[in-house]
């Protein structure tokens, strides 16, 4: 099994193409028209692919969130990883919009640190370094 894609609904495609593209390397990858002129389109980055949808209704507003997401049930947030938080935040200058962190997580694993950010329609992703896996985790209980 590989992983494929996660799919966004966007008020601006264009936008948060431009943003991913710009910043994550993503590139457009297929292109589908639908009947009444709106477009479905793909981004390839790194071995998965973004799915973006046009948007059909407004943004619900819910208590239930955090810096880190929605904290109901669903998506909390995705994450890419990178070689240095820290150059990623400078690289992306004021299209960093942190929402939390960056915070290092040493105590688990020795260089893992993260920051949380929005995108430009507010989807809430984290950038990533150093995460390893656990050499025995435990089986579920």
């Amino acid at each position: 099994m590989i992983f494929h894609h996660v799919s966004l609904n966007c008020n601006d495609l264009l936008a948060i193409e431009r943003f991913y593209s710009k910043h994550f390397g993503f590139q457009r990858a297929r292109v589908i028209d639908l009947p009444d002129s709106r477009q479905i389109v793909f981004l390839k980055g790194g071995g998965v692919y973004l799915e973006l949808f046009p948007a059909q209704g407004e943004r619900p507003t819910s208590p239930d969130t955090n810096n880190e997401g929605p904290l109901y049930p669903g998506v909390r947030n995705f994450s890419f990883q990178v070689d240095n938080v820290d150059a990623q935040l400078a690289a992306m200058d004021e299209e960093a919009r942190i929402t939390f962190g960056p915070l290092s997580f040493d105590d688990f694993i020795p260089g893992w640190r993260s920051a949380w950010l929005a995108d430009p329609e507010g989807n809430v992703f984290q950038v990533t370094q150093g995460f390893s896996d656990q050499d025995s985790p435990p089986p579920p209980a």
